[in-house]
């Protein structure tokens, strides 16, 4: 029963979610991008790039081995969500940039995922059971599941502008909402595994929360010229689609084990990003001393 709840239960949650993404997308959005290219590529290549080097370090310094070293690697590969856009727009962020990364990054995750998750699998398993990440089927439900919603929720957006603003805090609710009660489920079908897991997973997944936002807004600071856009690196860079690492760990790789890392980053994730919000909002936005110039002479 739990088994069928969450195999059903995680895809349809991650197409809200990403369907609420593209509920929050303009062509604004992209056009901003293109006038200041520099904030999007290296939010782009700190998702990418840094986060993935972060969870190996992590990974490394805990000594971490298994499913759970193999779970907190895919948490690293996965694109941003809800969450982000949500706390960049409570901390004041670029929540054009937050949603256009988003957006981006999660169109190209379905062609790394497969084969960085692959590559974990192999290298980091330690148990006597094999697992097997199928390539095609990984891309092509992450294809189904986290493209064509965000496509979608776009096309929504361009056809019914009014009707998708006032769908997407609905839609985001919804999601929450679901991606909670799959998280319980999940907990209750790990039985007594749970707090021994718990355990096993919990400093991983707290270590790569705060280091990658930490990082992501130190790079944010020194490469950016707007505290603005620093704040949207550091929780994009931080927060991860907890609802498709499940997906993978859940439904295609069928391992309790791998599923604990994401099962509590999801959790902590929300701590870290409202101690990080309230951190920044006591600072004024855009306050980067290279920017502190009259308006028309940037």
């Amino acid at each position: 029963m739990l088994a069928s709840l969450i195999s059903t239960g995680l895809p349809i949650a991650l197409i809200i979610v990403m369907t609420g993404v593209g509920l929050g997308l303009t062509p604004n959005d992209f056009r901003r991008v293109a006038k200041e290219p520099k904030g999007f590529f290296i939010g782009f290549l700190g998702q990418l790039i840094l986060l993935p080097l972060i969870a190996l370090f992590v990974i490394k310094l805990l000594g971490l081995t298994g499913g759970v070293a193999i779970g907190l690697f895919i948490i690293a590969l996965c694109p941003g969500g809800t969450v982000s856009n949500l706390y960049s727009m409570l901390a004041k962020a670029d929540v054009g940039l937050s949603v256009s990364l988003t957006a981006v990054v999660g169109l190209i995750t379905p062609f790394t995922i497969p084969l960085f998750a692959s590559w974990a699998i192999i290298h980091f398993n330690d148990s006597a059971q094999s697992f097997h990440l199928p390539f095609l089927q990984t891309f092509l439900q992450l294809i189904i599941v986290g493209v064509i919603p965000v496509l979608a929720g776009m096309l929504i957006r361009a056809k019914w502008p009014s009707f998708a603003q006032r769908s997407e805090p609905w839609v985001n609710r919804v999601s929450s909402v679901v991606l909670a009660l799959l998280v319980v489920a999940i907990c209750i079908q790990m039985g007594d595994r749970l707090p021994a897991s718990f355990v096993a997973a919990g400093p991983g997944a707290l270590l790569l929360n705060v280091i990658a936002i930490s990082f992501g807004y130190a790079l944010g600071r020194t490469m950016l010229q707007r505290e603005s856009q620093a704040r949207t690196i550091a929780l994009e860079v931080g927060l991860q689609n907890g609802t498709m690492a499940l997906m993978i760990t859940t439904g295609l790789l069928k391992s309790a084990e791998m599923s604990m890392a994401p099962i509590v980053y999801s959790l902590l994730m929300f701590v870290s990003a409202a101690l990080f919000t309230a951190l920044v909002r006591r600072k004024p936005v855009d306050s980067l001393k290279v920017v502190e110039q009259p308006i028309g002479q940037e």
